[in-house]
């Protein structure tokens, strides 16, 4: 497997997407009711880069990885992979584009079958999608495994003879098998051990070194982001309320979200000099997102404004970008706006 030639363009490119599910019925008389999981959410993924999501459960941005690998239906917008807009597929089209992305779940645990042998595990996306011969297919996952640093002779075992580790390591050489251009590593290390983890996100970051891989990776650990990712967005009750590169966005956050999360991480440098700050109160549903800005309820520094009219997600400057009406024009957020009119 040699790495892809790099593109100028985007590789993904998510425009305006959005994905509702109808919640059941309070009663035999209620209306129906609309999650609004995933509500205009835009980004693009440059070729071998890595772009995060990153915000609390319930943000939504496990759902648009979802959306993207249409296991979920999708309400509206575009998803195009190298220009091919997956979103119009259906049927065989789907399925021949399927071997271009793939997916690591959360838990090494559950998305594994624990009745089949690992090497059966690797090579059923080679088997669905009939890539190569038989003996082909058994050559590419023995080159997986030891890609992935796991030993000849574990082939035959089944997932619960294998640790939590070693065990996502397996869901990482079937993520491999078809070569494809895009991986989506959906939380691949929350489930795992601290120590364990740090090994994972070296071994996604060699193989993204010596294979040219693109990942988009979910995470509600700033830590975790920080170490990994070239680009992150931030995602808050089903919207993108900031976006911009690993250097920025972690230096001069602008959302007051934004800093809320950063403040409660330490070991972001520069991210605890203002202290902690605590957000009031839990995210509100999805159910009944508020109007205007979603993150008002929470915020300290909310106004009227801010209650009614839905803030754009705009530039600051390059490759810099909010959502919120008391960012100023030249990035001035407003907690450090508060600061210097406080004597």
């Amino acid at each position: 497997m040699t790495p892809a030639p790099r593109s100028a363009n985007p590789l993904l490119e998510v425009s305006d997407l959005r994905v509702y599910f109808s919640a059941r019925k309070a009663g035999l008389f209620a209306k129906a009711a609309t999650v609004h999981a995933v509500d205009g959410v835009s980004f693009a993924v440059k070729p071998g880069s890595t772009y995060g999501l990153v915000g609390e459960s319930g943000s939504g941005k496990s759902t648009t990885a979802l959306a993207i690998m249409r296991l979920v239906p999708v309400r509206s917008g575009s998803i195009a992979l190298d220009g091919t807009d997956v979103t119009a597929l259906e049927g065989e089209a789907l399925r021949r584009v399927r071997r271009r992305f793939q997916i690591v779940f959360q838990d090494p645990y559950s998305s594994l079958d624990p009745r089949r042998r690992a090497e059966a595990i690797v090579r059923e996306p080679l088997d669905l999608m009939a890539i190569g011969s038989p003996s082909e297919r058994r050559e590419r996952v023995a080159e997986l495994f030891a890609a992935v640093g796991l030993r000849p002779e574990q082939r035959g075992l089944f997932p619960h003879q294998f640790s939590g580790g070693q065990r996502q390591r397996i869901g990482i050489a079937r993520a491999l098998s078809t070569q494809p251009d895009l991986i989506i590593c959906d939380e691949p290390v929350s489930a795992l051990d601290v120590s364990i983890q740090a090994q994972i996100l070296n071994l996604l970051l060699r193989l993204q070194r010596e294979f040219g891989l693109t990942y988009l990776f979910i995470s509600h650990d700033l830590g975790v982001v920080q170490y990994v990712c070239d680009e992150i967005a931030v995602m808050y009750l089903g919207t993108i309320v900031e976006k911009g590169d690993r250097t920025t966005l972690f230096t001069r956050p602008l959302h007051p979200y934004t800093v809320a999360l950063l403040s409660a991480v330490p070991s972001v440098a520069g991210a605890s000099r203002g202290g902690r700050i605590k957000l009031e109160g839990d995210p509100p549903s999805p159910l009944d997102p508020p109007p205007g800005c979603r993150f008002h309820t929470r915020c300290a520094f909310a106004e009227a404004r801010c209650r009614h009219e839905v803030p754009a997600l705009r530039a600051i400057e390059d490759g810099h970008f909010v959502a919120c009406h008391r960012v100023s024009d030249d990035g001035v957020p407003p907690h450090l706006a508060l600061a210097r009119l406080t004597p």
